[in-house]
């Protein structure tokens, strides 16, 4: 009778499963022994040994096509969605509309006053910051839509391409899908912060309200990436590229979601130094973005890496 698959600690990553003691081939061979590993219920990483070459199988890279080498798929050809250019013009993008945030963020305190900064030429700078975002919102859905299943076993390319995709099992899909309809939700809070509405009841709803779904959305698809990336619910590993990517993305989730709390506009006065802090954490949101932009940008040199 065979034993159920262990729980092991290897290499510093919880192991969900394990296969155990494989059954021989139709060639007599055995099958390799593969260590999967993830926050449960995701499993982001496999590890085995295939024909004497060590093999690693992480879910990041596999959706963006980077490192094919450590997949054995250096001699496949990558679709266009996973090439360096592909990964590089998203990267591209989410610095633009970061850096453009930073900006009008940079506005506000100009505001209103001899020379300053009109409430609709800086609702204008954070709507057009808004747009490249939602483009590398989507622009990196329609990876995790078109990834292939996070399985060891042989797989075709999809014959169809998806735009949207169904995949609730990868929390690289869900993390794509729900920053994406974050970025549309900051496109009618950041378009109807161009004139905004009268009274402090249709501020909140037309203003307030999408951006704090937005930010809600935003700090959940960045604790997925991160949890997929780091195949745990916590992990701390700094020398990594792909773990400093995700982990300063979540930073800017959490300064988003600090900054959306604040941004609601009350019945009556309030204390002046609230819109200052949330326009501070709104600025360091997009920093944080900012920075891992540059860092994507980086990392797409990995999708021509053997």
């Amino acid at each position: 009778m065979r034993k159920p698959p262990a729980s092991i600690t290897d290499g510093g990553l919880r192991t969900v499963s394990s296969s155990a003691s494989p059954a021989p081939g139709p060639d007599g061979a055995r099958a390799p022994r593969i260590f999967s590993a993830g926050a449960w219920p995701f499993v982001t990483l496999h590890r085995y040994v295939h024909r004497g070459r060590p093999v690693l199988w992480r879910a990041r890279q596999h959706r963006k096509g980077l490192l094919r080498g450590e997949r054995g798929l250096e001699h496949t050809r990558a679709p266009f969605w996973q090439r360096a250019g592909y990964n590089r013009a998203t990267g591209l993008l989410f610095a633009v509309g970061a850096f453009l945030f930073m900006l009008g963020s940079v506005l506000t305190l100009f505001q209103g006053g001899p020379g300053g900064f009109s409430v609709r030429e800086i609702g204008i700078t954070f709507f057009l910051g808004s747009i490249p975002f939602t483009i590398a919102g989507y622009l990196q859905h329609f990876q995790a839509a078109n990834a292939t299943g996070f399985t060891t076993a042989p797989q075709n390319r999809p014959q169809r391409i998806a735009l949207i995709g169904w995949h609730p099992r990868s929390p690289g899909w869900l993390s794509t899908f729900t920053q994406f309809i974050g970025t549309i939700a900051f496109n009618f809070n950041t378009f109807d912060g161009i004139a905004p509405a009268r009274g402090w009841v249709m501020q909140d709803v037309t203003i307030w309200m999408p951006g704090f779904v937005g930010s809600v959305l935003f700090l959940v698809s960045g604790f997925l990436a991160y949890i997929e990336a780091g195949h745990a619910y916590w992990s701390w590993r700094p020398k990594d590229l792909d773990w400093q990517i995700v982990f300063v993305n979540l930073l800017g989730c959490i300064f988003f979601m600090v900054a959306g709390v604040l941004a609601y506009v009350p019945a009556g006065p309030e204390p002046g130094w609230i819109p200052l802090l949330a326009n501070a954490n709104l600025w360091l949101g997009a920093l944080g973005f900012f920075v891992g932009a540059v860092l994507l940008v980086r990392e797409s040199r990995l999708a021509d890496a053997g």
